[in-house]
C-alpha cells in the first residue's frame, strides 16, 4: 500500500514560525511533524510516499529528499498554488495508482497504530475515516458516526458526532471523472457519505491537531515529559 502526505498549506494560522519553514517541518520532540508519518508508516511496511508541496517547497524537498535517510522512497508533487486537498489528491493520482492508499495530514501528530490501517477492507465503499473526540477548538465536530458508517449531520442519523482526525484510507474511485484544479475535500466526502460508501472508526489514541504556535509548544512540551509513551 502507498500513502500520502498532505503538506502543501500555507500554515497562516502558524506564522511567524512559517514564514521560513513549511508548517510540516515544525518541530516536536526533537522531530519534524512529518518525519514522526514517515518513520511511522516505515515501521508498518509502507515505503512508498507520495508528498505534494507548494508553500517553500524548496526548503521541504531540500528537508526531505527522496527519503532514502528513512529508508522510504518519496515522490513528490509541486503545486504553483494550493489546491486543497481534492485537488491535491488528483494532481497526485498518477502516482497514486489505482488501489486504496493511506491519507495523512502533515500537520496532524498522534500516537495512533498506523498497522490496522493495512487491514481496511473497504468493499465498495470509496473510503475509511478515522475519528477522533472533538477538540476543545472544533467541539461540534465534522461527520456522525454510528455502527461503524460516516453521516453528514444532514442526514440526522443518531450516533456520535466526531472530528476528522486527517487519517484516512480512501480509494481513488472518489475522484472519478474529476478535472484538475483547485478543490476541497469535504464535499466529496459528503456527498460519498450520502451514498452510503464510507466507513469510519473512533480512534482512542492521542491526537493533536498542531494548528497554533500554542498548540505546537504544548505538544512539544509534553513530548519531552514523556506524557506520551
Amino acid at each position: 500500500m502507498k500513502a500520502m502526505i498532505l503538506a502543501a498549506g500555507l500554515g497562516n494560522r502558524m506564522r511567524p514560525l512559517t514564514l521560513y519553514k513549511p508548517k510540516p517541518l515544525l518541530e516536536v520532540g526533537g522531530k519534524a511533524l512529518i518525519v514522526w508519518h514517515i518513520e511511522k508508516l516505515k515501521s508498518i511496511g509502507v515505503t512508498e510516499i507520495i508528498i505534494n508541496s507548494a508553500w517553500l517547497a524548496d526548503v521541504l524537498i531540500g528537508a526531505l529528499g527522496d527519503g532514502s535517510q528513512y529508508g522510504v522512497t518519496i515522490r513528490w508533487t509541486r503545486e504553483d498554488e494550493g489546491l486543497e486537498t481534492a485537488g491535491g489528491i488528483i494532481n497526485a493520482l498518477p502516482l497514486l495508482g489505482d488501489e486504496p492508499f493511506i491519507l495523512l495530514n502533515g500537520d496532524v501528530w498522534t500516537t495512533f497504530d498506523f498497522a490496522p490501517l493495512l487491514d481496511v477492507k473497504l468493499n465498495g465503499d470509496l473510503a475509511h475515516l478515522i475519528f477522533v473526540q472533538n477538540p476543545e477548538q472544533h467541539p461540534h465536530g465534522d461527520f456522525t458516526l454510528a455502527e461503524g458508517r460516516a453521516y453528514t449531520f444532514d442526514q440526522n442519523v443518531q450516533g456520535e458526532n466526531l472530528t476528522f482526525s486527517g487519517i484516512s484510507i480512501i480509494h481513488p474511485q472518489l475522484f472519478d471523472g474529476l478535472a484538475q484544479g483547485k478543490r476541497p475535500l469535504a464535499p466529496l466526502l459528503k456527498q460519498a457519505m450520502l451514498d452510503n460508501k464510507i466507513s469510519a472508526e473512533k480512534m482512542s489514541a492521542a491526537w493533536v491537531d498542531v494548528g497554533t504556535p500554542e498548540r505546537l509548544m504544548a505538544l512539544d512540551l509534553q513530548i519531552r515529559q514523556g506524557v506520551y509513551v
